[in-house]
């Protein structure tokens, strides 16, 4: 979806966890989430959802607008008609234009998706459960075996390991059970005509026609989620666009059939195109020693692992970590009573194609057991719960009114939140992992940082 897929909806951050503090450029596709991801079982007769977190912008208004549904909304038809000016000035034909709007009316319920958002995100630890369970697990395997031959075909033309383009499959489709049912150009088209992410939703609904122009799928068979994410693999139009192939050579890049081979080479040419370094490793998942030094757990701080082994960081079974893997930054997702990695190239390549470090470490680990490597090791603070979209803000305002300024009050955990985080752990005597948890909020309230409004200034 970004060029395959949404963004990730915890902004920078997935589910609640720190985002990464050099992450790549914004993704095309939207902003995803996991606030509603429910545990994902795979059962070979019915199809799961996707594990990508649900599309969503953070900065919902905070009351919910009453949507009727109307078969004919005469401001609908305006904005369609205005629409299509811009449209077949931008090269879409008429012809083209008129064909795909056919039978399109506004649809209520894809704006009841849009809004109704739980303001609660899963924990990493919650949200990886559901990634590489058991049943996901079973299930890549089988799927890697089932199409082996084309993987690995893949594989050859565009350098990425066939099992991490499995993961991300498992991840955004549940191998192709679950790829969505809504015509694509009627959800766009109502999203872009509500207006709350118009701009965006109106150039993912100038590709989609000239995807169709380009005679890639017909209007009817366009087809994925309520979000306008399409496909196997999940890609927004413009991510199409950009990436998807004809790996099949048959003269349309096809990822909506059942035959998943175009799908899973236009992932494979994505993560390519966004660095990915063949039988490297996304990361490793490590051992930190007694009395590290945790502000040293950052993205901008690189180092070989012969360098980190020298400060005591070794994989689970106390070695260093192979130096052939290049530099590497230490990750803790749930602060210093979580596991840790040791973070490499890959990682950015993965989260160019989502922005968010539970979704990243979700396609890297399932990669990595699909292989056959073992679970995470690591504890994880299950008494800790994530703090909702409005505790996320309260959390900023508070840091902010305190003196540790996160510069911006939208409820995303980005790397500025989470260095003013460090440095109101310092001031305190913590342990400066940077986790924004609830103990930390409580610990912000107790100490009197500024809740209430927030001035325009910061917002």
């Amino acid at each position: 979806m970004r060029s395959p897929i949404l963004g990730l909806l915890l902004g920078a951050t997935a589910l609640g966890t720190p985002a990464l503090a050099n992450a790549p450029a914004q993704s095309p596709r939207p902003m995803t989430r996991v606030a509603e991801t429910p545990e994902i079982t795979l059962a070979a007769a019915a199809p799961a959802r996707s594990l990508r977190p649900q599309l969503r912008d953070l900065d919902l208004a905070t009351t919910t607008p009453q949507v009727t549904e109307t078969a004919g909304d005469a401001g609908f038809d305006r904005w369609i008609k205005s629409f299509r000016s811009r449209a077949l000035a931008s090269g879409v034909r008429a012809s083209v234009f008129d064909q795909a709007f056919r039978g399109v009316r506004y649809n209520s319920s894809i704006i009841k998706k849009d809004r109704n958002q739980s303001e609660f995100t899963k924990t990493i630890w919650d949200y990886l459960a559901s990634a590489a369970s058991d049943t996901r697990i079973r299930n890549g395997k089988d799927a890697l075996r089932r199409h082996n031959r084309t993987l690995e075909a893949i594989e050859r033309r565009y350098g990425v390991d066939k099992e991490v383009v499995t993961a991300v499959w498992g991840l955004e489709s549940a191998y192709g059970t679950f790829r969505g049912d809504i015509p694509t150009i009627e959800a766009l088209a109502t999203l872009a005509y509500d207006g709350r992410r118009g701009k965006f939703f109106e150039a993912q609904l100038l590709a989609a026609l000239k995807i169709i122009q380009n005679g890639d799928i017909p209007a009817h068979r366009m087809t994925g989620s309520w979000a306008g994410a399409m496909g196997h693999t999940q890609f927004i139009p413009t991510s199409y666009e950009s990436f998807a192939v004809d790996f099949t050579g048959d003269g349309r890049r096809d990822i909506w059939s059942d035959d998943p081979t175009d799908a899973l080479a236009s992932t494979a040419a994505y993560l390519a195109k966004s660095g990915w370094q063949r039988g490297k490793p996304w990361g490793v998942e490590v051992r930190l020693p007694a009395g590290f030094n945790y502000t040293l757990a950052n993205r901008k701080i690189l180092k070989s692992p012969a360098q980190w082994a020298a400060l005591g960081v070794t994989d689970m079974n106390g070695r260093a970590v192979p130096n052939s893997n290049g530099q590497g930054s230490i990750l803790l997702p749930a602060g210093g009573n979580g596991a840790a990695f040791m973070i490499f190239s890959n990682f950015s390549a993965i989260e160019k194609y989502n922005t968010a470090d539970a979704y990243v470490i979700g396609v890297g680990h399932l990669s990595d057991r699909i292989k056959g490597g073992p679970p995470i090791r690591g504890k994880w603070p299950h008494g800790d719960r994530a703090l909702t979209f409005s505790e996320r803000k309260e959390l900023q305002r508070r840091l902010t009114r305190a003196g540790f300024d996160t510069q911006k009050i939208d409820g995303k955990i980005g790397p500025l939140t989470i260095n003013a985080v460090r440095a109101f752990q310092e001031a305190k005597g913590l342990t400066p992992d940077g986790y924004a948890s609830l103990t930390l909020l409580q610990q912000l309230r107790r100490s009197g940082g500024g809740g209430g409004k927030t001035p325009k200034v910061l917002r």
